[in-house]
């Protein structure tokens, strides 16, 4: 029975999702508005399938501000990266910049409102960065960023890129941790039906020292490691 409901999600969530990033792409040059809306459908879709077709539930713990804030959120699986979409209204993520070079995403990721990120880069294209990240908080966006910079398995903790305290710092903005626990159902080949949990942290003001910001950050995003 697993392997069938399995067999049904990729099938019906890769068609859907070629579906969607093409409708998506069409109507960007109609409308920006229209363009988003299509963007929303792809988590909508994904949740979806894994209600319906994989048995799961998505219970979600606490919920975003109704102020400017950077969300640090735990990286398990694609799940909460596809989810962003449909977990904050509007999200503006922070991207690697390599992302934005593969043919038409790279469009879609520019015009939804990501923002890139170069690791190597410097003091001038950092600055553009952070002038993008505050133009887009400014607009009422919430900043969402993977501190880990990469999928973590689920029970393993591991430092935050070093990079994360200078945004907070640079920013100003209070941050909010975010665990969740995709790893277990979505990070594998065989998923199973399970329970995904979201939970919001409390948030952090800004101007903490490193020390003290990264550990508050690092052990609420870790909360729902057991």
């Amino acid at each position: 029975m697993r392997l069938l409901r399995n067999l049904a999600f990729y099938v019906a969530f890769y068609i859907g999702s070629l579906l969607i990033t093409t409708a998506s792409l069409l109507s960007l040059p109609f409308s920006v508005d229209m363009f988003r809306e299509r963007v929303r459908d792809w988590p909508r879709w994904q949740r979806w399938c894994l209600v319906n077709l994989l048995g799961c539930r998505i219970v979600i713990e606490g919920e975003p501000l109704d102020e400017p804030a950077l969300y640090a959120i735990k990286h398990e699986s694609f799940f909460e990266a596809i989810d962003a979409p449909r977990l904050f209204r509007l999200p503006s993520v922070f991207a690697k910049q390599e992302l934005f070079r593969i043919p038409l995403w790279g469009r879609a990721a520019t015009a939804f409102g990501l923002v890139p990120v170069e690791r190597n880069a410097g003091a001038k294209a950092l600055m553009t960065m952070i002038r993008s990240a505050k133009k887009l908080a400014a607009d009422g966006r919430p900043l969402v960023i993977f501190p880990e910079g990469t999928r973590v398995p689920h029970g393993e903790r591991r430092p935050l890129q070093s990079g994360f305290a200078g945004l907070y710092k640079m920013l100003g903005l209070q941050v909010v941790p975010v665990a969740v626990n995709s790893g277990p159902v979505y990070h594998r080949a065989l998923k199973q039906p399970g329970t995904i949990t979201y939970r919001f942290g409390e948030p952090i003001p800004p101007g903490l020292p490193r020390e003290e910001v990264e550990q508050r950050v690092l052990d609420a995003i870790n909360a729902l490691n057991d």
